[in-house]
């Protein structure tokens, strides 16, 4: 005769639509400002076997890369608004650890997920604090890119929003300058979401809470005792 004794599980609402829909529009934007970044870093010389007037595929190029900027842009500056209208696991104030649970929560996680010195740790209901200080870092590391794109593009571009950024390159120095340090920091990107899928996958099979599908339905799986706790 069996002795396990069943674990209730409570099914709470986590990631709400608007953050949801954040999340995957900044995916596709990074994807593809970072493919098209890449080849305006480094153009193809032969490409197609037509004229070069009879095609236009560099300029798609550069579209795709100047219009999925606005987008981001538009996106991240109502991430910033929802960080302060949204639920307690999209607040502004969950992201900075701010007192000393919260910095042992940090602590706790880097010795489980990064030095691996332990086997378990305590579960956050919405991001660890380690995660929402990476997820902070890249939000102004996006800043910058973001920045310095524009100002690059305000040379060639008579619409407000770039000529509002008309002064980066006086202030960097020169064109050159800024591509270079705007071609940089978009490799934290890649970098960042490597390392974000696989521990997304490692919670997700470690703990059984629902870490991936709950970035589509919102909804995660939590033990009661931990609630309570």
């Amino acid at each position: 005769m069996s002795t396990a004794q069943p674990i209730a599980y409570r099914r709470v609402y986590v990631w709400e639509l608007p953050v949801r829909l954040f999340h995957w529009i900044n995916a596709v934007c990074i994807l593809l400002l970072f493919l098209t970044g890449l080849m305006i870093g480094s153009p193809q010389t032969l490409w197609m076997s037509e004229e070069p007037s009879q095609q236009f595929w560099f300029g798609w190029v550069r579209f795709v890369h100047f219009a999925t900027a606005y987008v981001l842009f538009f996106n991240l500056l109502f991430r910033i608004y929802w960080g302060f209208v949204g639920n307690e696991y999209a607040k502004w104030s969950t992201y900075v650890p701010h007192n000393m649970g919260q910095i042992q929560n940090l602590w706790e996680t880097l010795k489980v997920d990064i030095a691996e010195i332990e086997v378990e740790g305590k579960v956050s209901v919405g991001h660890n604090y380690l995660a929402a200080l990476s997820y902070l870092g890249l939000l102004f590391v996006g800043i910058f890119v973001i920045v310095t794109g524009f100002g690059l593009y305000a040379s060639m571009s008579d619409a407000w929003l770039p000529s509002l950024f008309g002064w980066i390159v006086p202030l960097m120095g020169s064109d050159a300058t800024v591509r270079q340090w705007h071609h940089i920091a978009a490799w934290a990107f890649p970098v960042f979401t490597i390392i974000h899928v696989y521990l997304c996958f490692y919670h997700d099979f470690v703990e059984g809470r629902g870490t991936i599908s709950s970035i589509v339905g919102g909804w995660k799986f939590e033990k009661d005792d931990d609630l309570r706790r």
